[in-house]
């Protein structure tokens, strides 16, 4: 039987299955919960399907920030209720970081630990793999940034809230990311332009343009509903500078993408910087990177002077499951950390 690791976002259900210790499969599905929880309980019917039986399960989530639920409290107990619901084939063990695992029975006990905790179990088992490291994992919506030395994570920040001051949690991501949030304004026909205050582009677009968005790595819609194509991309672009694509070719709508996709990256090195300040990691140290943006990751490695290590090559797994991994690092660690928990008490749980 295998351990089923379950990384439960705002936006999408990422699984990941291990046997004996290797990672044979992962998913990442789109759930969006903005409008309720009924695409999380069809993102679960069909990651169920794909997963296949467990001996345990184990959950971590960030849905607890979606607009559905009126406070973080509130969302994780009704997101550990759901989970109970959907993969009650198997003993379910909740992730609370600093203190590891618990019954999910047990919830209610651990609202600060379980919120927003996906990012500890990734930089956990990386500090299992290395002495030191920066553990950087890019998604579609955020960027973690977590140091490991000594063999443990040493984040000064657990909550968001925390996270957020000390560096270690970047708002940006390589699809979900809002354009007008990653830049006031940009260079255009020699001159500099304000960028609109609307959600007409994301940094999907600006990803596409410039041909480095990784395949299935966008699932959501686009801002205009429009197709997901390098032309549509331009056109949605060009609206943020108040303009239609036909003003300019696609060349020059790529300068734009690619000083959005500098803003953006310099966004991570200024947080890599930040938080390579405050602990016992050397600036070069090398970096671990993970999710859909590690190329962006790679590049912040080398402008910081530190070896990059794809999360992958952390892991046991097969190896047409390796980019999945990666793209759902937390699901596949939590099966792989799952190894920590007793046997004989999961058969305990199992039996009650």
């Amino acid at each position: 039987m295998s351990d089923i690791g379950w990384d439960i976002g705002g936006v999408h259900l990422k699984a990941a299955r291990a046997e004996d210790g290797r990672v044979v499969d992962a998913v990442q599905i789109a759930a969006p919960l903005r409008a309720g929880l009924e695409p999380l309980i069809k993102a679960f019917g069909q990651a169920k399907v794909r997963m296949g039986p467990a001996r345990r399960h184990l959950v971590t989530m960030t849905a607890e920030l979606a607009d559905t639920f009126a406070s973080r409290a509130e969302g994780v107990e009704r997101i550990a209720a759901l989970a109970a619901h959907e993969l009650k084939d198997a003993p379910i063990w909740l992730y609370t970081g600093r203190a590891d695992f618990v019954p999910i029975a047990q919830a209610g006990a651990h609202i600060t630990d379980i919120a927003s905790a996906n990012w500890h179990a990734s930089a956990a088992l990386v500090a299992r793999r290395r002495e030191q490291a920066l553990f950087i994992d890019m998604g579609s919506t955020t960027t973690d940034i977590v140091p490991v030395a000594g063999g443990k994570v040493i984040a000064r920040g657990y909550t968001d809230a925390e996270r957020l001051v000390a560096g270690e949690l970047v708002y940006t991501g390589l699809v979900r990311g809002f354009v007008m949030a990653t830049a006031s304004g940009v260079p255009f026909d020699g001159v500099w332009t304000t960028l609109v205050n609307e959600n007409f582009a994301n940094m999907a677009d600006v990803h596409r343009i410039l041909g480095n968005l990784p395949e299935g790595a966008d699932q959501m819609g686009t801002a205009d509903g429009r197709e997901k194509t390098v032309p549509a991309s331009c056109a949605r672009l060009a609206r943020m500078i108040g303009r239609d694509a036909a003003d300019a070719d696609t060349a020059r709508w790529e300068k734009v993408a690619a000083w959005l996709a500098e803003a953006q990256l310099r966004a991570i090195v200024d947080g890599a910087m930040q938080v390579v300040s405050s602990s016992r990691v050397s600036r070069n140290t090398p970096i671990g990177g993970a999710g859909i943006g590690a190329g962006v990751v790679a590049e912040v490695a080398r402008r910081l002077g530190g070896k990059f290590i794809a999360f992958e090559t952390l892991l046991d797994v097969v190896p047409q499951a390796r980019e999945a991994a990666s793209q759902c690092a937390p699901a596949a660690a939590l099966a792989l950390l799952a190894s920590s928990i007793p046997m004989p008490l999961v058969q305990r749980v199992a039996i009650n």
